[in-house]
């Protein structure tokens, strides 16, 4: 039997599993991105602002985070989590309550990568020239407007590369929730490993499923970062 059949969609082949598997990491990495982003840049202002009530919480947060290796965020979400949510139902009733390996995904992954984007977005920040802050401040604009249109541009400019970088590291990080059995790709690539006990071939298709999703995602960011860097370019 060709080792490609194997690939065919239907009752005979792993092609619709791993399809399957793709929307799945997807999802769970398109969900979590847009999350972590908005996240860090709230962290990033935190960390920057003179109150220490947002100060220090804020880099405790980003701190602990960035420290712990994400496959151990992932298990005290789904399992420490699961259990503060059992404790508190059980005031009330006694029905039992699981973490969903999807959301459980999405926090643990959010909450690191939101930690490393408020870094990207500091660094962004900073390299804002004050004198334009002062410039806004004289002709009257408020807080909010030079936020967006003054500092957000020049921001999302500086920190494109490194939030490109972030966005290809949580593409592959998401396939740590296969251990909470999460039916994504590389779940499903297991599965099909044990059935068909082809390793070599199964991983390799894994792996320029990932390739290929990564390649796509770097063109798309490098025409999102020449658009942010047209303006700058004259």
């Amino acid at each position: 039997m060709d080792i490609f059949s194997l690939l065919a969609f239907g009752p005979d082949g792993w092609g619709d599993e791993l399809l399957a598997g793709v929307k799945i990491t997807l999802a769970l990495a398109f969900v979590t991105a847009p999350l972590a982003l908005v996240a860090g840049f709230l962290l990033a202002l935190a960390r920057r602002s003179g109150n220490p009530l947002l100060r220090i919480p804020a880099t405790v947060f980003a701190t602990v985070f960035k420290g712990l290796p994400e496959l151990i965020t992932l298990f005290i979400v789904y399992y420490g989590v699961a259990m503060l949510l059992r404790w508190f139902v059980a005031l009330f009733t006694d029905a039992y309550v699981t973490m969903p390996a999807f959301l459980s995904g999405v926090v643990a992954l959010g909450a690191v990568s939101a930690s490393f984007a408020s870094e990207v977005f500091m660094g962004a920040l900073g390299g804002v020239p004050r004198g334009q802050l002062e410039a806004a401040d004289a002709l009257g604009l408020g807080r909010w407007a030079t936020m967006r249109k003054v500092m957000l541009p020049q921001v999302m400019r500086l920190a494109l590369p490194g939030l490109s970088n972030l966005w290809l590291v949580l593409l592959k990080d998401t396939a740590l929730v296969s251990v909470l059995a999460l039916p994504d790709l590389l779940r499903r690539t297991f599965i099909a490993v044990g059935a068909t006990k082809e390793p070599f071939f199964f991983f390799a298709v894994a792996m320029a499923i990932y390739f290929v999703i990564s390649m796509i995602s770097s063109g798309v960011l490098a025409l999102l970062e020449a658009r942010y860097s047209r303006a700058y370019a004259r």
